[in-house]
């Protein structure tokens, strides 16, 4: 038994008894047939196994006994009886001189030809016998004497007990001389024609061959092929154990050790394998015809068209048993162990020879183990790479190679999978099981799957994974056809051009589905795995490459990494630069596709099938998830806003946004673009040009989507957040809410400011900020969700046309506020209220008049801008749709005073002294629609008005006797008027004052009462002020140049002097002032008798108002003189009388 320890497979010493004997015994012979090689030559095209037909055991030591050692040791086949005929039928007649060669004819003959029973007994025993001459190691020592010389393993072994060839046999992989490799590979040839002739074999399986019913070991019960299948059906017992598959024997261990050194010892030459050789025999000559046998190249050969068409079942099926076997054992692959084999002692992946199937033996522990060498940066021999490669490339073509797929994930082959076995169909197959698309997985099946995908490596090169390759190549032939082949880069940019019109259906499945458990194991992507080692060991206390913790998992450590990403200087830790480039990347990679995120998937799985169902295309199901953040439960909603939250930051990592937005940002933002490090920017330039021609629709709902999303919680502005995030916290604690705090800190603001504070509450940084805030979300109604859900009935009844975006619905709002329900109305009522304060938070104010603002008010403050463009509205530079913006603003203003900030302060002490009753009767978010201004009009005129508010007043009052529409009171009583009376003047693109002057014409037409108190009001005022007359001033403006230029206007003094110049014969008006004047005093004597004074004052008023203020006056003064003569004399009577009554 101890030579069977030292030599496991006798096949050695067998092998070279074979070499000895077939040369007549004489060593001399045998020295010869060694020394020239073309007589060991197998005709067949290289050396085969030996397939003789057993013997039943009982009779083989009579069938030696029959052979005496003498004959046996001189004894030449060709001329033994028994095997004349077969040798003369199967056999070259040049080969009959030669033992050897008569045994690997005989023994290599083709399946269907058969021998004689008695040519078959005496060929084994010629072999067994051969291990026993006592000439064996004579030869070997002849044949290999450099050899051992050179070995010093073997040079130490002791002669005569077997040892040496054994040893030869276990290094024959670096036996360089020719002669001696060709005669150790001859001996071992023969050991392998039976199992039997191995030492120990028949002993340690008996048991296994009979309870797997592998066949017979009694002679003549089964042909001469049969040796082979039985060592094929130990193997395939040996993987179906492996598998556990249901009612598996458990072959013993000492077998299973046999079992496996049998196929190592047969890997080098595919003869060996006597069962693969006869299977695969013709598809040798098909493929691999001009495959030198040897060092396990026709293997290697037979494997690469394993799947292809050609390939006969019983070939693909012998060869995917070997490669199970080669998954079980490295070694079983002779080129593996040889091109490795330093390699593994170099970096400690040997495996323990002393247990049966060690760990360390398996296929993927020593995949592991190198590849982990490889990403850690050591040197890995070309050759072993290249082996790597190729065994990487068969674990993805075949899922059956793994057991622990084919034992757990057997039931989804059989539900999803059946029937794709073929070029990792299969395993896509699984892959897309596991990625939810086809139902439900075992969590052993993904596990399996999983460490497959690790043993595999695919992500280092994507040619590993056949399926992928095949759909994909056109795709890299086209976009990524700058990258060198095998690049690691090729996968990421296959990713970059995911959903693009470059990237075809076949190839994106496949792509998602290894991209799934690539993302579920940062290791798996050796780019960011080689940039980010450092970092993930020195923040996230990660292990090797191929090791793993339950504390840190490897799903865990690229959540750490990002987590360290965005860290500012102050907080510390920080990734490196590189590392953080590369986080970047997967980041945007994973933003394509929900399920490519795994926290993200885990977590919210329910809400996903909950919210989220119908959402299939592209980019969908995170918008949907962003959409419904309130109603996710709480783990997923926490990783939801974590991922949005990053996204403010780096909003690129929205890959498929960035790409639908790629004109908008070359055309606009491209040097934020091109900024490594994008702190909010690019999402900030995005939305400011969201409305440029640049702009395709699918960037602009992508980016309203994300102004949306950004409501929800102030985090999710990344430059707000940032800037204020000190003061929320101090002054706006508890709120959450984007729009809730941006409304705290602009109360303050304001607060503060109308105050006269001494000190701002808000931060300067974060006073800038909140003004970009205020503005962004002014330009769309839906960023501000309590008006939005004010609004949202009269959106639909009255703006349903509209689009969102630009403020447009806001303004349709506003144009029809005499039509919205009370609470929409109230809403906007406060939103017109905000933006008159603050013009610049008016979004289509300062969107039309942009160019305006630029020209007239670059020096004003932004609380003044409107101002300053009402002052400049007539310029002849003014644009046309700017100035019509403006008159809407004005209308707007004069609808009530509180929506004129600068006439609320200068009137705020007239407004309630003479307009109290009005304020009485207003609620507080009601419009007052003009009264209180035509209020202070009729004060104006009475010139009872403070100075400040009287120069307000003059102010409404000229621009409203141009526009009617600026007096909401006129509009509001004369419409009916306006349309029957002065059809064409309402009609008139630019308005002067024709339609007020075209009432005041036909004032005595018109019926209505309100109507007409609203015309004489307009008469009066201009009483006071002529430059309330525009049609009157513009008639007398040289007149009021020549007669009264040194009279300041204001208070009726210019009217007058026109007045008195009108009277006095000696001052020549032009005409048209003078026919004007006297159509004024016409329609003000009328005026007078409808409407006369409400009482002294307006009496006082209009007297001091009149052109005939002189003459009035003087009558009055002598009147008053009168009566006081009168009185005197009147007193006197009275008091006489008084007296008289007295004395009485």
């Amino acid at each position: 038994m101890a030579d069977c320890i030292r030599v496991p497979l006798l096949l050695l010493l067998m092998c070279i008894l074979s070499f000895l004997h077939p040369i007549h015994g004489d060593i001399n012979a045998i020295a010869k047939l060694a020394a020239k090689p073309d007589n060991l030559q197998n005709p067949a095209g290289g050396p085969g196994l030996v397939a003789v037909n057993p013997v039943a055991v009982e009779r083989i030591p009579v069938a030696v006994a029959s052979l005496p050692r003498k004959r046996s040791a001189g004894l030449k086949l060709s001329e033994e009886a028994v095997c004349r005929e077969d040798l003369t039928r199967l056999c070259p007649k040049h080969s009959w001189n030669n033992n050897l060669a008569v045994l690997e004819c005989l023994q290599d003959r083709k399946e269907e030809t058969e021998i004689a029973a008695e040519c078959n007994h005496l060929l084994w025993s010629f072999k067994l016998n051969l291990t026993t001459d006592p000439k064996f190691e004579s030869v070997a020592v002849e044949v290999c004497k450099n050899t051992i010389s050179e070995i010093k393993e073997c040079a130490r072994e002791e002669l005569g007990k077997g040892f040496l060839i054994s040893c030869l046999v276990d290094h024959r992989g670096n036996i360089s001389d020719y002669q001696c490799n060709q005669y150790i590979t001859k001996m071992t040839t023969i050991i392998f024609s039976d199992f039997r002739l191995i030492c120990g074999f028949t002993e340690k399986c008996r048991e296994d061959i009979e309870a797997l019913r592998c066949g017979s070991i009694s002679t003549g019960e089964k042909d001469i092929h049969s040796q082979g299948e039985v060592i094929a059906c130990l193997e395939k017992g040996l993987v179906r154990e492996a598998e556990k598959q249901p009612g598996a024997h458990t072959i013993k261990d000492e077998c299973k050790k046999s079992i496996m050194r049998v196929a190592e010892l047969s890997s080098d030459d595919f003869h060996l394998d006597r069962y693969l050789y006869f299977a695969c025999r013709e598809d040798r000559e098909r493929f691999c015809e001009n495959t030198l046998a040897g060092e396990g190249r026709v293997y290697k050969c037979l494997f690469n068209h394993k799947f292809e068409e050609a390939m006969s079942e019983r070939c693909r099926e012998a060869l995917t048993t070997r490669q199970k076997l080669i998954a079980q054992d490295y070694k079983v692959s002779y080129s593996l162990a040889k091109a490795c084999k330093s390699d593994l002692r170099k970096y400690r992946c040997s495996a323990d020879s002393s247990m049966p199937r060690a760990r360390e033996a398996r296929l993927s522990y020593l995949l592991l183990c190198l590849e982990s060498a490889v990403h850690r940066g050591r040197v890995v021999n070309g050759e072993c790479q290249g082996e790597m490669m190729d065994y990487r490339r068969m674990l993805m073509e075949d899922f059956s190679l793994s057991p622990e797929i084919v034992l757990h994930c057997r039931s989804e082959i059989e539900g999803h999978c059946a029937g794709l076995h073929r070029k990792g169909r299969t395993l896509h197959c699984l892959m897309r099981v596991g990625r939810g698309d086809m139902g439900a997985i075992d969590p052993n099946c993904q596990k399996a799957l999983q460490t497959l995908i690790q043993e595999a490596d695919p992500g280092a090169d994507y040619r590993i994974d056949r399926a992928l390759n095949e759909a994909c190549e056109s795709v890299i032939q086209t976009a990524c056809k700058h990258i060198r082949n095998g690049d690691p880069m090729i996968l990421s940019c296959l990713m970059e051009h995911l959903y693009t019109e470059k990237m075809v259906e076949d190839c994106e499945h496949r792509l998602l589905e290894l991209q799934y458990f690539i993302a579920r194991d940062w290791k798996l992507d050796p780019i960011m795995y080689k940039k980010c080692q450092g970092d993930a060991s020195r923040l996230c206390h990660t292990h090797g490459w191929n090791e793993t913790s339950e504390m840190m998992p490897p799903g865990a450590i690229f959540s750490c990494l990002y987590r360290h990403a965005y860290r500012s200087v102050e907080q510390g830790r920080r990734l490196s630069r590189d590392c953080k480039v590369e986080v970047q990347r997967i980041l945007h990679q994973r933003a394509l596709d929900v399920k490519l995120d795994p926290e993200l998937q885990r977590r919210c799985m329910t809400d996903l099938g909950k919210w989220c169902s119908e959402k299939t295309e592209a980019g969908q199901e995170l918008e949907c998830l962003q959409d419904h953040l309130e109603d996710l439960m709480v783990g997923c909603r926490e990783v939801v806003g974590n991922l949005t939250e990053l996204e403010s930051e780096d909003i690129q990592i929205e890959a498929l946004l960035m790409r639908a937005c790629e004109p908008v940002i070359q055309a606009h933002c491209h040097e934020v673009a091109d900024n490594q490090i994008d702190t909010g920017d690019l999402m900030e330039c995005l939305v400011q040009n969201k409305h440029q021609k640049e702009m395709n629709e699918k960037c602009a709902v992508g980016v309203t989507h994300f102004q949306l999303i950004q409501i929800k919680d102030f985090r999710f502005s990344y430059k707000f957040k940032t800037a204020c995030k000190e003061d929320v916290l101090k002054l706006c604690p508890n709120i959450k809410k984007k729009v809730d705090v941006v409304i705290c800190l602009s109360t303050t603001v304001r607060n503060d400011t109308l105050q006269d504070a001494k000190e701002q509450r808000v931060s300067v940084k974060c006073r800038k900020q909140l003004r970009v805030e205020e503005v962004e979300m002014s330009e769309d109604i839906r960023l501000e969700p309590e008006l939005y859900d004010s609004c949202k009935q009269d959106i639909n009844r009255l703006c349903q046309n509209v689009a969102f975006g630009n403020a447009q619905v806001t303004e349709c709002l506003k144009e029809n506020k005499n039509q919205l329900t009370q609470r929409c109305h109230q809403r906007i009522f406060k939103l017109q209220e905000v933006e008159m304060v603050d013009p610049e938070l008016d979004y289509q104010l300062m969107r039309v008049c942009k160019h305006m603002i630029r020209r007239f008010c670059t020096e004003s403050e932004g609380k003044n801008i409107l101002q300053c463009l009402k002052q400049n509205k007539n310029s002849e530079l003014m644009d046309p749709k700017c100035k019509q913006m403006i008159t809407k603003r004005q209308i707007t203003q004069n609808t009530d005073y509180r929506l004129n900030p600068v006439l609320r302060k200068a009137c705020k002490a007239d407004i309630p002294k003479f307009c109290q009753p009005i304020l009485n009767k207003a609620t507080p978010d009601s419009e007052l629609e003009g009264q209180v201004i035509a209020c202070l009009k009729l004060k104006y005129a009475d010139q009872r008005l403070s100075p400040d508010c009287e120069d307000q007043i003059r102010v409404i009052l000229q621009e409203s006797a141009l526009d009617y529409r600026l007096d909401p009171q006129l509009q509001l009583h004369c419409t009916q008027e306006i349309s029957t009376l002065c059809p064409e003047e309402a009609a008139a693109q630019e308005q002067t004052g024709q339609v007020e002057e075209c009432l005041k014409v036909n004032l005595l037409k018109i019926k209505q009462d309100a109507c007409k108190k609203e015309v004489l009001n307009m008469l009066k005022e201009s009483k006071a002020d002529i430059f309330v007359d525009p049609v009157l001033h513009t008639a007398c403006a040289l007149d009021i140049k020549h007669q009264c230029a040194a009279i300041p206007p204001g208070r009726g003094r210019q009217m007058s002097c026109l007045m008195e110049a009108l009277q006095d014969k000696r001052v020549r008006l032009q005409p048209e002032c003078k026919k004007r004047l006297q159509d004024r005093i016409d329609m003000w004597s009328y005026a007078a008798k409808v409407a006369p004074a409400e009482g002294f004052s307006d009496l006082a008023m209009q007297v001091m108002t009149s052109p005939s203020k002189n003459y009035i006056l003087t009558v009055i003064g002598a009147g008053v003189a009168l009566l006081f003569l009168m009185g005197l004399l009147c007193g006197r009577f009275t008091k006489r009388v008084t007296q008289e009554l007295k004395d009485r």
